[in-house]
C-alpha cells in the first residue's frame, strides 16, 4: 500500500496513454493481461473487493484495463462481470467517503489514496459505459429486430445494457454529489476528470431512443449528473458548447437539451447558462445558419421548448435572439414568435404589470402583429397559433382585440391553407372568449350606441357651460409686462425736452383733477388698472404723483429714493397686491362669512359627481364602440368562412364547420346562416367532411339539455323548428338525412319528441303557423324511419291541414302533403306489392276539394300545394289518372261558372254545363271564347286560367312519370312473380331442359331482354299515341295552351304567360312528336319574351327536354348558349346552371359556344362568376376538354365584332390556360396559336394571340415549336402588342435554364429584338448581305483544290465547277404544297331564326359523327 501512495493517477485523454511512460510519480499500466488470464484475475479482483473494499481498484486497475483493451475478443460474461465489479467499487466509494469527508481529519496519504481510487473507478466506469453504448448503437443498426422476437439491447451477448445504463448513471450521480472536491488540492478539479464524466454523459445522450418515454429515468439521471458537473465542477462553459454541438448534429435532441438546460437553471440555480446558450444562438449570422442545415430546425425547436419550461429566465436575454426576426430562417422566426407568446401568456399578463413590463408587453405584441404579414406561410401560421393561445389564456389587452381581429379576418384570404385554418381557429377563440357580449349583433348595438353618444354629448355641453374661465395669475402677467414697463420707467426718469415736460404737465393736470379726490388705496387700485390696460406711462406718472401726495402711505413708501428699481418695486407691489385685494373683497361682498365653507364644499362635491358621471359615460360609449367594431368584424368573418365551407381542402372545411358550431353556440348574429349553409355537405363524397357535419348537427340539435325527457324533447323540437323556418326543400332534404337515424331509434326521447310534434301540429299547444309547418315536416322525417307514425294518423293530418280551413294556409297543406309522401313506396324505395290507397279514401276527397276550391282564388301558394298534391295522388292512389281526370273536369267547370257569372243574364243559357267527358272539349273552347269576347262582357280571371293550365301541365307530367316508373315497375314485379310461380309448377325434367336454353340466352345476352323491351315499347306507345289522342282529356287543353303561348300580346298577364309556358313544356315531355311540333314556339318564347321569369323557366324546361329528347334539341344548342349573354342576371344564372349540368353529364356536346361561358368569368354578379369558374374546374377533369376548346375560344373572344377589352381577354385567358399542365398539350397549342397568326386580320387579334402564347407554361419542346413557326408571326413583330408578350416568354424560359438552352434563348431574343426594331425585310436583307460577304471572303482566302481523282471532302465548293465535276444532279423531290389549315371555329355557325324555312332540320343523334362531318355530307 505504501508503494501505491507513491504515485498519482492522472486521468488520460486517451485510454492508450496509460501504457506509455508518463511523468514522475504518474501511474502507468504495468501489465496488459491476455484474454486467457482475465478470468482468474477477475476472481482475485472479486476477493479483494470483499476484503479491502473499493480501494481494491488500486491494485486491480490493470485487470479492468485489460478487459477494455481486449473488448472485441472477449465473451459477454467477462464484460458483464467486469462492469458489475466497477459498479460495486463506485457504490462502495459513495458509502465510505461521506464519514471521511465530514470528519475533515483525512491525512495527506489517505486523501491521495481516496482520490486515486475515485479517479480510477470513475474513469474506468465511464469508458466501459461509452464502449457499451457504441456497441449497442452499432448492433441496433446492423441487426433489425424481427417481429415477435426480443430485441438485442447491448453489444454481442450483452443483453441487459438498457437497464444497466440507468444503474451506471445512478452510481455516478451518488458519488459526484458528495463533496469530493475537497480531495483535490485547493478544491481545483482537473479538467480531464470533468471531461471524462461529461463525455460519457453526452455519449449516452446521443442515443436515438433517449428521448423516448421508456428512457425517462436514464435521461433524468444523465441531466442530473451534468447539472452537478455544471454547478460544482465548473462545467458551464463546456456545457454551453456541447449543447450547441448536440443541436447541430442531432436534431432529435432539441427537446432533451431544452429539458436539461431548464433543469440546470431551475433545480441547480445555474440561470446564467440559459443566457449563454441564447447568446450563442443569437450571434449566429445568416451565412452560418444557411450552412447548418438541420441544426437550424434543432435551434428553433430547442428555443420553443425552452420557452415553455423557463420563460421567466429567458426574458433578460430575449433581445439577443430578436435579431433573428429579421433573418432569413423561417424556423427561427417561428421559434422567436413562440417565445414571445409564452412570455406574454405566462409572465406579461394581467392588469397589475409595472410600467416597464407593460412596455415590454406592447413591444412584443407589436412584433407579433408585424409577423402576421411575414413572407413565409409557416411563420404566419405559427403567429396565428400563438395569438390563439394568447386569446385562450385571456392575455390579450382589450384595446388590441379589434385590431388583431381585423388582421385575422384579413388572413382568411391567405393563399396558404394552413394560414387559413389557423385564422379560423383564432377567430373562434376570439368569439369564445370575447369580453363584450354574449350576443354580438351590430344592428342591435347601433341604437344603444347612438343613444349613449347623444347622452355623452349633452354631458360635455353641460360641463363646458360650467367650466370656469381660465385665469392668468398676476405674477404671470407681471413677468410678461416687466421688460416693456422697465423701459417706460427708465425713459420717464430721464431728463426730457421742455415741450415734452409741458405736454406731460398738461396731461397730469387733467388727471389730477379726478385723482385728488381718491385716497391712497384708491390710487393704488387706479394704478394697477392702468397697468392692466397697458397704459404704462400714465401708471408711472400716477405712481410718482401719489408718492408726493401720500409719502407715508404703505403703498408708496418704497419710493423714498426715486430710481428705476424702486419705481418697479412699487409698481409690482401695487399690481400683484391689488389683484389679491380685489379677490378678497369680491368674496367678502358675494358670500356670507358663516356659510362660505359649506357652500364651497357642496359645489365641489356636485362638480366631482358630474365629472364622475361624465367619465362613466365616456367609458360606456367607448365600450359600445369597441363592441360594435368587434361585432362588425365577426359578421365579416362569418360571411367569408361560410364561403370556405365549400373549399376542396378537407381540413379547411372541417375548421369552418367547427367555427360555425362555435358562433352558433355563442348566439352570434347571422350564425344560423353558416349552420344552414353547411347542411348540404352531408352529401359530400369526403367521409371526413360528412362526419364533421353530422357530428356538428348532433352536437347542436340532437343532444338537448334539460332536467326531464319532456324538457329535452321541447328543446330539441324548438331548435330544429328554428332551423327549418323558411328553409328550402333542399335544406329539408339534407336535414332529413341527419335526423333520420335519430327518429329510427326507439328511445324514450324519440317517442317524446314525436308526441310533442303531434301536439304542436294539432294545436293542443299554442304555436305559430311556422312552428306548425316545421312540426309536420319533422313528422315526415320520422315517417321515413317508421311509416306508422304518419299512416296511423292520416285522419288527423286531413282534418287539421286539409279540411275546411285549407284555403287559409296552403303552405301548411303543402307541407302536410310532403309529409304524407314520405310513406309512399317511391320515397321509401320499397319493393314488393305497392302501397296504394282506394280512390274513395278521405285523403283524396280532401285533396281534390282543396285543389278545386283554390282554383278560383288568388292565393300565391296554391300552385305549390297543387303540384305536391298531384304528385301524392300519383304516388299513393289507385288509378290516379281517373282521379286527376275528374279533377280537371271539376276545375274547368268551376272556371266556366266564374266566366258565366260575369256574363249578362240573357247569355247565361249559352254556358250550360254538360257533365259528359265528350263535351269537355266544349269547355276548353268556351274558355278560349270567353277570352275572345271581352267586348261582350265575358271574362275569365287570368290568375284562375293560369292555375288551370298549371294543373293541366302538372297532370301531364306526372301521368308520364306514373307510366314510366310505377306502371313499368308493377309490370316487372308481376312478370317476376309469374315466372317464379311457373318455375315452381314445372317439374325437374322441364327445368333441366330449359336450363340449357337459358344458358344459350345468357351467352347471347338475351335473358329477360325481350320481356323488358316489350314492356318499354308498350309504355312508349301509350305516351306517343294515347295520352294526346283526341279522345284523351289532356288533348283538350293543348290548343288552349298553344294559343296562350303564341299570343303574348293578347294574353299578357305575367303569371298566365309563365304558367302556360311551363305547362306547354311539360306537355312536350310526353312524346317526341309533341316536342317537335312545339319546339320552335318554345324557342320563340325564349328569344322574345320580355319577362325574365319566363325566359328562366323556359331555359329550365329546355334543359329537361334536352335530357329526354337530345337529338331533337341538338340543332338548337346555339340558342341556349345565347342566353348566357342575356341582359338579366337571373336569366344568366339559370342558363349557366342548366348548361353546366347538361355539359358535365355528357348530355350536350361541348362546342366553341363555350366561349360564352368563359365571358361569364367576368360577370358583375359574383355568384354567376363562381358558377362559371366551377364549370371550367369540372370540365378540366375531363380528358383534354379545355385543351381542345381553347383555340376556338380564343378566336371567338378576339373577334373584333365582340368588342372585348384587352384586360378582360387577358383575365379570361389566364384562368383558362391554368388548366393546361401537360407538355404535349403546350407544344401542340403553341403550333396551333402560331398558325392562327396567318388568319388573324387585325393588330388586336395578333396581340391577343401573342398574349395567349405568353400565358402558356412554356417548356423546351414548346420553345422549339415556337422557333419552327417563326414564319407565322415574324412579320407581326413590329407591333409592340406582339413583341412584348413574346419577350416575356423569353424571360420565363431564361430562369433556371441550362447553359446550352440559355444560349438558344438568347439568340432567339436577339432575333426578336432585331426584327422588332428594324423590320423583317431589313433584317433579312442584312442577313443576305452578311452571307454574301462571308462567301466572297471565303472564296478569296480559300485556294483552289488540286485536281485529284478523290472527291473533295471540304464543305466549301468552287463557285465555278470544273469539267470533271459536271455531273447531272439527281432530281430532288419537289416541295410538298403547304396544307391549308381550316379551323372549326372559323366556320360560321347557323343561328336559329324563328321562321319555318330556317328552323334547324339536322336531327343526327349526338353520339354519331361531328357536325362538320354532317355538313360535309
Amino acid at each position: 500500500m505504501q508503494a501505491a501512495m507513491s504515485w498519482d493517477f492522472n486521468v488520460p485523454i486517451s485510454v492508450d496513454d496509460l501504457v506509455k511512460a508518463g511523468g514522475v510519480d504518474q501511474y502507468v499500466v504495468q501489465d496488459v493481461l491476455t484474454p486467457k488470464e482475465l478470468p482468474s484475475h477477475l476472481n482475485r479482483f472479486k476477493v479483494a473487493l470483499r476484503s479491502q473494499g473499493p480501494l481494491s481498484i488500486l491494485e486491480h486497475f490493470d485487470t479492468a484495463y485489460s478487459v477494455l483493451q481486449h473488448w472485441r475478443t472477449l465473451e459477454a460474461p467477462v464484460k458483464e462481470e467486469t462492469l458489475e465489479l466497477l459498479i460495486q467499487v463506485v457504490r462502495g466509494l459513495s458509502v465510505s467517503l461521506p464519514p471521511m469527508l465530514d470528519s475533515g481529519a483525512l491525512s495527506a496519504e489517505d486523501r491521495k489514496l481516496q482520490l486515486n481510487a475515485i479517479k480510477m473507478s470513475v474513469f474506468m466506469l465511464c469508458k466501459f459505459a461509452e464502449t457499451l453504448e457504441s456497441d449497442s448503437y452499432r448492433q441496433s443498426i446492423v441487426t433489425a429486430p424481427s417481429k415477435g422476437r426480443k430485441k438485442t439491447k447491448g453489444g454481442e451477448g450483452l443483453m441487459q445494457w438498457e437497464s444497466e445504463r440507468e444503474v451506471v448513471m445512478q452510481c455516478l450521480s451518488q458519488l459526484l454529489q458528495l463533496n469530493i472536491r475537497s480531495l483535490w488540492s485547493l478544491s481545483l478539479v482537473e479538467e480531464e476528470f470533468v471531461s471524462c464524466v461529461t463525455c460519457c454523459c453526452y455519449k449516452l445522450l446521443e442515443n436515438p431512443t433517449i428521448s423516448h418515454v421508456k428512457s425517462k429515468p436514464t435521461r433524468d439521471l444523465i441531466i442530473h449528473v451534468l447539472g452537478v458537473m455544471v454547478k460544482k465542477y465548473n462545467h458551464m462553459l463546456g456545457a454551453r458548447v456541447k449543447v450547441i454541438q448536440l443541436l447541430q448534429h442531432f436534431e432529435q435532441l432539441a427537446g432533451v437539451c431544452a429539458q436539461a438546460v431548464a433543469t440546470w437553471s431551475s433545480e441547480f440555480g445555474v440561470k446564467a447558462i440559459v443566457g449563454e446558450i441564447m447568446r450563442e444562438i443569437g450571434q449566429k449570422s445568416s451565412e452560418e445558419l444557411s450552412r447548418e442545415g438541420s441544426g437550424v430546425k434543432a435551434f428553433s425547436s430547442f428555443l420553443s421548448e425552452l420557452s415553455t419550461l423557463v420563460p421567466e429566465v429567458m426574458i433578460p436575454n430575449i433581445s439577443v435572439i430578436l435579431t433573428h426576426l429579421e433573418g432569413e430562417s423561417p424556423s427561427l422566426r417561428v421559434a422567436v414568435c413562440e417565445i414571445l407568446g409564452e412570455v406574454l401568456v405566462r409572465i406579461l399578463s394581467g392588469d397589475r404589470l409595472e410600467d416597464s413590463a407593460r412596455a415590454d408587453r406592447d413591444r412584443f405584441l407589436d412584433t407579433l402583429q408585424e409577423h402576421l404579414h411575414d413572407t413565409h406561410s409557416n411563420v404566419r401560421t405559427h403567429v396565428l397559433q400563438v395569438y390563439t393561445r394568447i386569446v385562450n389564456s385571456k392575455a390579450l389587452p382589450l384595446c388590441r382585440y379589434t385590431e388583431v381581429m381585423e388582421l385575422a379576418v384579413g388572413r382568411l384570404a391567405d393563399k396558404s391553407v394552413n394560414v387559413c385554418k389557423s385564422a379560423i381557429q383564432l377567430l373562434a377563440a376570439f368569439i369564445a372568449h370575447n369580453p363584450y357580449s354574449c350576443k354580438l349583433s351590430s344592428a342591435d348595438l347601433k341604437k344603444p350606441l347612438e343613444k349613449e353618444t347623444a347622452k355623452l354629448k349633452e354631458l360635455n355641453d353641460k360641463m363646458a357651460e360650467k367650466a370656469p374661465v381660465a385665469v392668468i395669475s398676476a405674477a404671470e402677467l407681471w413677468s410678461a409686462m416687466e421688460p416693456e414697463l422697465l423701459q417706460t420707467v427708465v425713459a420717464h426718469l430721464e431728463p426730457s425736452s421742455e415741450e415734452e415736460e409741458a405736454r406731460e404737465e398738461g396731461e397730469g393736470e387733467k388727471e389730477d383733477d379726478g385723482e385728488k379726490e381718491k385716497s391712497d388705496r384708491g390710487m393704488a387700485i387706479h394704478i394697477a388698472q392702468l397697468l392692466r390696460d397697458n397704459k404704462y406711462r400714465q401708471a408711472v406718472r400716477a405712481c410718482l404723483q401719489a408718492h408726493h401726495r401720500f409719502p407715508e402711505s404703505k403703498y408708496f413708501s418704497a419710493l423714498s429714493t426715486v430710481d428705476a428699481q424702486t419705481v418697479m418695486a412699487a409698481l409690482g407691489g401695487l399690481f400683484k397686491g391689488s389683484e389679491e385685494d380685489e379677490l378678497q373683497d369680491a368674496q367678502a361682498e358675494t358670500e356670507p362669512p358663516t356659510e362660505g365653507t359649506q357652500g364651497d364644499g357642496a359645489e365641489k362635491g356636485k362638480e366631482g359627481a358630474e365629472e364622475g358621471e361624465l367619465k362613466k359615460q365616456e367609458m360606456l360609449v367607448q365600450y359600445l364602440r369597441d363592441t360594435e367594431s368587434f361585432a362588425l368584424q365577426v359578421e365579416r368573418a362569418i360571411a367569408i368562412i361560410n364561403n370556405m365551407l365549400y373549399w376542396k381542402t378537407t381540413t379547411v372545411v372541417q375548421e369552418a364547420v367547427q367555427f360555425c358550431v362555435t358562433v352558433y353556440e355563442f348566439s352570434v348574429a347571422n350564425s344560423l346562416s353558416g349552420v344552414r349553409k353547411m347542411l348540404p355537405l352531408v352529401w359530400s363524397t369526403d367521409t371526413a367532411i360528412k362526419d364533421a357535419v353530422v357530428q356538428a348537427y348532433r352536437r347542436l340539435y340532437l343532444n338537448p339539455q334539460g332536467d326531464t325527457t319532456r324538457a329535452k324533447a321541447q328543446t330539441l323540437v324548438d331548435s330544429l323548428s328554428e332551423l327549418m323556418m323558411d328553409a328550402s326543400l333542399g335544406t329539408i332534404q339534407c336535414l332529413e338525412e341527419i335526423v333520420q337515424e335519430f327518429f329510427g331509434s326507439e328511445s324514450a326521447l324519440q317517442v317524446c319528441v314525436v308526441q310533442v310534434l303531434w301536439e304542436r301540429f294539432s294545436g293542443k299547444r299554442e304555436s305559430t303557423a311556422l312552428n306548425r309547418r316545421a312540426a309536420v315536416l319533422l313528422l315526415g322525417m320520422a315517417a321515413r324511419a317508421e311509416r306508422e307514425v304518419v299512416l296511423s294518423n292520416l285522419d288527423t293530418l286531413c282534418s287539421v291541414a286539409l279540411g275546411e280551413s285549407v284555403t287559409e294556409d296552403y303552405l301548411l297543406a303543402r307541407d302536410t302533403v310532403i309529409t304524407i309522401c314520405n310513406i309512399t313506396d317511391q320515397i321509401r324505395m320499397s319493393k314488393g306489392v305497392p302501397f296504394r290507397l282506394p280512390q274513395d279514401h278521405q285523403l283524396f276527397t280532401c285533396l281534390t276539394q282543396a285543389i278545386a276550391d283554390g282554383m278560383v282564388l288568388t292565393d300565391p301558394h296554391w300552385q305549390t300545394f297543387m303540384e305536391q298534391a298531384v304528385r301524392l295522388i300519383y304516388f299513393v292512389a289507385e288509378s290516379p289518372d281517373q282521379l286527376c281526370g275528374r279533377l280537371l273536369q271539376r276545375s274547368a267547370r268551376l272556371l266556366l261558372e266564374q266566366a258565366a257569372e260575369s256574363r249578362p243574364a240573357s247569355q247565361s243559357d249559352d254556358a250550360s254545363i254538360v257533365r259528359s267527358q265528350e263535351e269537355e272539349d266544349g269547355h276548353a273552347h268556351s274558355l278560349v271564347s270567353s277570352q275572345d269576347s271581352e267586348d261582350q262582357g265575358e271574362q275569365v280571371s287570368c290568375v284562375s286560367l293560369a292555375q288551370l293550365l298549371a294543373l293541366c301541365g302538372c297532370v301531364a307530367f306526372w301521368q308520364v312519370s306514373y307510366l314510366e316508373r310505377s306502371v313499368s315497375a308493377e309490370l316487372r314485379r308481376r312478370r317476376a312473380e309469374r315466372e317464379e310461380k311457373e318455375e315452381k309448377e314445372k317439374g325437374p325434367s322441364s327445368k333441366s331442359k330449359e336450363a340449357s336454353d337459358s344458358c344459350v340466352e345468357e351467352e347471347l345476352g338475351l335473358t329477360g331482354a325481350s320481356a323488358e323491351d316489350t314492356e318499354a315499347e308498350l309504355i312508349r306507345k301509350i305516351c306517343e299515341t294515347e295520352l294526346l289522342a283526341e279522345e284523351n282529356l289532356l288533348c283538350v287543353f293543348l290548343p288552349l295552351l298553344v294559343r296562350v303561348c303564341s299570343s303574348p300580346g293578347r294574353y299578357s298577364h305575367p303569371q298566365l304567360t309563365a304558367t302556360a309556358c311551363l305547362a306547354l313544356s311539360k306537355y312536350m315531355m310526353i312524346s317526341p312528336a309533341a316536342c317537335k311540333d312545339h319546339i320552335r314556339l318554345l324557342f320563340t318564347i325564349l328569344e322574345k319574351s320580355p319577362l325574365p321569369v319566363v325566359r328562366s323557366n323556359t331555359i329550365v324546361a329546355l334543359g329537361d327536354l334536352t335530357v329526354r329528347f337530345p337529338n331533337i334539341l341538338e340543332p338548337w344548342t346555339p340558342n341556349l348558349y345565347a342566353k348566357l349573354s342575356d341582359e338579366n342576371s337571373s336569366v344568366r344564372l339559370t342558363a349557366i346552371t342548366v348548361l353546366t349540368q347538361l355539359v358535365l353529364k355528357d348530355v350536350m356536346k361541348v362546342k366553341g359556344q363555350v366561349s360564352e361561358v368563359a365571358v361569364l368569368l367576368l360577370d358583375p354578379e359574383p355568384h354567376i362568376a363562381s358558377l362559371a369558374l366551377n364549370f371550367f374546374n369540372e370540365l378540366a377533369s375531363k380528358d383534354n376538354a379545355i385543351y381542345n376548346l381553347l383555340p376556338d375560344i380564343i378566336s371567338r373572344l378576339s373577334d373584333p365584332e365582340r368588342g372585348m377589352t384587352e384586360e378582360d381577354f387577358h383575365t379570361i385567358m389566364k384562368q383558362l390556360f391554368s388548366y393546361i399542365t401537360k407538355e404535349r398539350q403546350t407544344e401542340s397549342l403553341v403550333e396551333k396559336l402560331c398558325q392562327r397568326f396567318r388568319t388573324a386580320k387585325t393588330e388586336r387579334q395578333w396581340a391577343d394571340l401573342a398574349v395567349s402564347l405568353s400565358l402558356l407554361s412554356m417548356c423546351e419542346r414548346g420553345f422549339k415549336r415556337l422557333q419552327e413557326c417563326w414564319e407565322c408571326y415574324s412579320d407581326k413583330l413590329t407591333e409592340a402588342g406582339v413583341y412584348q408578350p413574346l419577350l416575356s416568354i423569353i424571360t420565363k424560359l431564361r430562369r433556371g435554364a441550362k447553359l446550352q438552352f440559355k444560349t438558344q434563348v438568347d439568340e432567339f431574343e436577339k432575333k426578336l429584338t432585331a426584327v422588332h426594331t428594324k423590320g423583317l425585310e431589313n433584317v433579312e436583307n442584312d442577313e443576305l448581305e452578311a452571307q454574301s460577304e462571308l462567301s466572297q471572303s471565303q472564296l478569296s482566302k480559300t485556294p483552289a483544290p488540286p485536281r485529284s481523282t478523290r472527291k473533295a471532302r471540304g464543305r466549301v465548293k468552287s463557285a465555278i465547277p470544273e469539267e470533271g465535276d459536271l455531273v447531272t444532279p439527281k432530281q430532288r423531290p419537289g416541295r410538298r404544297p403547304k396544307k391549308v389549315i381550316v379551323f372549326s371555329s372559323d366556320e360560321e355557325e347557323e343561328d336559329a331564326v324563328m321562321e319555318d324555312s330556317e328552323t334547324p332540320k339536322v336531327t343526327t343523334p349526338i353520339s354519331r359523327a361531328s357536325r362538320r362531318t354532317r355538313l360535309r355530307h
